[in-house]
């Protein structure tokens, strides 16, 4: 099997899992370490978990919005744009959306800049939304879509 399948097809710990070679010769031992984020702690690449948790939060935090302006009838798709509004705006002007505050997390670029953004927001934002970009992430714990946006998710405290 190749190796950019395999994260996807067998698991994330089938493509360079933190201790194994990488094609440039490099050898990580941590989660990150290869773009110089600490091993645990405030700054260390947050887990898949707490990400996860993270997302639901937004999700019920969307419907109910979008619950707030269509009652009594349920929100249908009207949660979804609300969804997509709180997620862009919160994470280009924030760094992080209501349920990475919660679970102190934070949406940084990886070249170290202070601010996401909102053109990598709304890249970021679009390919979370087909979720497949969501569900395959490397060994640095980093999705498809914060690949292709340049961002990675961190741990604050």
């Amino acid at each position: 099997m190749s190796r950019w399948t395999g994260s996807w097809l067998t698991g994330p710990d089938s493509v360079l899992s933190p201790g194994g070679d990488s094609a440039d010769g490099t050898q990580q031992r941590w989660r990150g370490e290869r773009h110089g984020f600490p091993k645990d702690g405030p700054g260390s690449i947050a887990s898949i978990g707490r990400r996860t948790f993270a997302i639901l939060v937004d999700f019920l935090l969307a419907a109910g919005v979008a619950g707030l302006f269509t009652r009594p009838d349920l929100p249908k798709n009207w949660s979804l744009l609300a969804w997509f509004v709180i997620t862009v705006v919160a994470v280009a002007y924030f760094g992080f959306t209501p349920g990475h505050a919660l679970l102190g997390l934070r949406v940084a670029r990886i070249d170290g800049k202070a601010y996401v953004h909102l053109p990598r927001a709304l890249l970021r934002t679009i390919l979370i939304f087909p979720l497949i970009p969501a569900l395959v992430w490397d060994a640095d714990g980093r999705c498809l879509h914060d690949k292709a946006a340049g961002t990675v998710v961190v741990r604050v405290r």
